[in-house]
């Protein structure tokens, strides 16, 4: 990136999140936050996956004032993601292991469910932050025992709030959703937008440039 366009980083090793950024034109720096998820309180999901999201983006903002890029060239934006699931009035971060995986399939097929996610916008020379949270009500499919052993068998609903992907191989378990598909995946890019506004920079400014 020129130093003339912001640069964007993103306090998330989540390759969803990356790929939804990438996928419209913007380039992102990747710093893992290592927040711990489990010392904020189950409250509300609203609360938790906006509280998450921005303790994650200022445990990246601290890094980098003590490494000094406040005071570099350019303007660094730094965004932290973080999604939980409402169910039955439960809030779904992820399983602890394969067999509570299997247990909320089980519960969650056949029914619905609000996927949260909380984004946290810091901008590094000012400090100013901007967070919100978006939400989406996912419609599982009525699936079977043999198709959740399937799943869980894979792994892949270990990592991921909720226990299940839309864009992975929990697509074809989830019949449809009422609002914002990114969401579901794990960044709101309407709500990125709105954000970024609110902070004095249009998202084209971070648009890949020819030859950048």
């Amino acid at each position: 990136m020129t130093n003339s366009s912001p640069v964007l980083v993103l306090a998330s090793a989540s390759p969803a999140r990356h790929r939804l950024l990438a996928e419209a034109g913007i380039d992102v720096e990747v710093i893992v936050s290592g927040v711990d998820e489990s010392t904020v309180p189950d409250t509300d999901p609203v609360s938790v996956s906006g509280e998450l999201a921005r303790l994650k983006a200022a445990a990246v903002t601290d890094r980098l004032r003590a490494e000094g890029r406040a005071d570099g060239p350019g303007r660094t934006l730094v965004l932290g993601c973080d999604s939980v699931l409402d169910f039955d009035g439960a809030i779904l971060g992820k399983p602890r292991d394969a067999a509570e995986a299997t247990e909320r399939w089980r519960r969650m097929r056949g029914r619905s469910g609000v996927l949260h996610t909380g984004h946290s916008l810091v901008d590094l020379a000012s400090g100013r932050v901007v967070t919100e949270v978006a939400g989406t009500t996912v419609f599982f499919a009525d699936v079977t025992d043999a198709e959740i052993d399937a799943y869980v068998a894979t792994g892949e609903p270990l990592h991921v709030a909720g226990s299940f992907t839309i864009d992975g191989l929990a697509s074809p378990f989830i019949e449809r959703i009422d609002g914002d598909h990114g969401t579901v995946v794990g960044l709101s890019m309407p709500l990125l937008r709105k954000m970024l506004a609110e902070l004095g920079t249009p998202v084209t400014a971070l648009w890949r440039q020819a030859g950048r």
